[in-house]
């Protein structure tokens, strides 16, 4: 129970709350008898101030006459209750008290020597006396004309009522005190069991999360930063299942596109083990066995080049490049497969278009990725076009490739650059091309954008930046428009 974050609650928040009461309690207690002190040492004071009025000048010019002045004192004393008067001789006596009873001739007084030595001739005091009642005293000399002592008067005030009240009202500030601790814990314990039952429960599912059970969820108690931190702990959960979904299909797409090409060259292997087939069934067979070999090799590359991006360990080879090169020889690489498939393969290929800064092996792979997506998703006598311009108000190269197949949705367009993800799942493929493309076109500082419709096409456009020299300016002059690409007359068929 005493552990975790209780702990650290009752040592830092309860033990200050303690410490802190305790300390006004010891202070209210000191202040409480300090006050009452200074009142007693002011009664005192007030004693000394009326004496002058008994003894003139705090004077007297023999014994005899101090003696009788401070019995006539002793007997009209109007304070006997709550204080003693005692009358001390020349030689330091105690001859008379206000009590009535016989002095202790073997009291000390050392308020009275303290007196005898004093410029003024009062001094005060704060002890236990022999019985070890604690008081406090003031004794005032009185002299004669000559400065000689011819006796002296000591007040006696008990300290015990003083303490008494100091140590009621330190009980009462105790009692005080404990009830706002119990106040505080009860409200704190209540506050620590509101955050740490949910803090509990959220380590419970996120261990069962962390085993793999995506399908805990925690339920939302309150609406603060607890609760924030349940929604996203609960929509973490559905992130991690949708992803575990999304890596299974891929791990079961990925094991198909292997076996298929493994199946068909194992097949056509066997068959030429088993006797040698006439010419053209070789040469068919040797065909489907270099071209499977070819497709299980791009799959093998793909998830290498996807390894390599999820670690960070993927690198350019950037130098200063012609782009209509790679897009050139990207399309030709399309050419007898449009034909084979009865699909239209249109490029309009400008004259020049301005160098670029990239790995060409790394863009060529991009665009036989985007090109390879576009054929497979356009239906027989479909139309895939493809143009480059540049764009001289944002200084980019754009190559755009456009399909009327079968198209994307809407709501599948957001999720389309995804890892693992794949919006048709009747078309062969791993659905990592394009994650694995958008990573390149980032890393070359440009952009991978998609827009489609479904039963209308997909345009996809690649910005890359172009490559420019401090010296070279733009030629404002030479500003072209972008090309339409809905117009199948302005592409040139190839």
């Amino acid at each position: 129970m005493f552990k975790g974050i209780t702990k650290r609650w009752i040592i830092n928040t309860f033990g200050v709350i303690i410490a802190v009461i305790t300390l006004l309690i010891v202070c209210l207690s000191v202040l409480m008898q300090s006050l009452c002190y200074s009142s007693i040492e002011q009664a005192l004071l007030n004693r000394n101030n009326e004496l002058s009025a008994v003894f003139p000048g705090y004077k007297c010019e023999n014994t005899a006459d101090f003696q009788n002045t401070a019995t006539k004192y002793v007997e009209d004393f109007e304070h006997k209750e709550s204080m003693e008067l005692m009358v001390i001789n020349a030689s330091g006596r105690i001859t008379m008290a206000s009590t009535g009873f016989e002095p202790d001739e073997k009291i000390e007084i050392p308020d009275y020597e303290a007196a005898l030595k004093d410029d003024d001739s009062v001094a005060m005091w704060t002890g236990k006396l022999s019985s070890g009642e604690k008081a406090m005293a003031t004794t005032h000399v009185i002299r004669n004309s000559k400065g000689t002592s011819v006796g002296a008067i000591r007040y006696v005030v008990s300290l015990r009522k003083a303490n008494l009240h100091t140590f009621i009202v330190t009980l009462i500030a105790a009692f005080v005190g404990i009830i706002i601790i119990a106040c505080v814990a009860f409200s704190g314990s209540y506050f620590i069991r509101s955050i740490v039952k949910p803090v509990r429960e959220m380590s419970k599912t996120a261990k069962r999360i962390a085993q793999g059970d995506f399908s805990a969820k925690l339920t939302k108690m309150y609406d603060d930063e607890i609760g924030e931190l349940s929604d996203s702990i609960n929509d973490m959960a559905k992130e991690l299942d949708a992803s575990e979904k999304l890596k299974n299909d891929f791990i079961s797409r990925v094991s198909h596109e292997l076996r298929t090409p493994l199946t068909a060259i194992k097949g056509w292997a066997e068959t030429m083990q088993y006797g040698v087939p006439d010419r053209i069934t070789l040469e068919k067979g040797m065909s489907v066995i270099v071209n499977e070999s070819s497709r299980l090799t791009g799959i093998v590359e793909e998830l290498l080049d996807f390894s390599k991006l999820q670690s960070g360990r993927l690198t350019m080879q950037k130098l200063k490049m012609d782009i209509l090169a790679e897009v050139d020889e990207a399309v030709y690489m399309f050419k007898e497969r449009a034909l084979s498939e009865g699909k239209h393969l249109l490029y309009d290929e400008p004259e020049t278009m301005p160098p670029v800064y990239g790995d060409r092996n790394r863009l060529k792979q991009v665009f036989i990725n985007v090109l390879d997506n576009a054929l497979k998703y356009t239906p027989e006598g479909g139309m895939v076009g493809v143009q480059v311009y540049q764009d001289f108000k944002e200084d980019m190269i754009k190559i755009i490739v456009a399909d009327n197949g079968c198209g994307i949705s809407q709501d599948d367009i957001p999720k389309i650059k995804d890892k693992f993800y794949k919006a048709n799942q009747k078309v062969n493929g791993s659905g990592i091309g394009l994650a694995v493309a958008d990573e390149i076109i980032k890393l070359h500082d440009g952009t991978l954008d998609i827009d489609s419709s479904l039963e209308v096409g997909t345009t996809v456009t690649i910005s890359l930046p172009t490559y420019k020299n401090q010296d070279e300016e733009v030629d404002e002059a030479n500003i072209l428009k972008p090309p339409v690409i809905a117009e199948k007359n302005s592409i040139k068929k190839d």
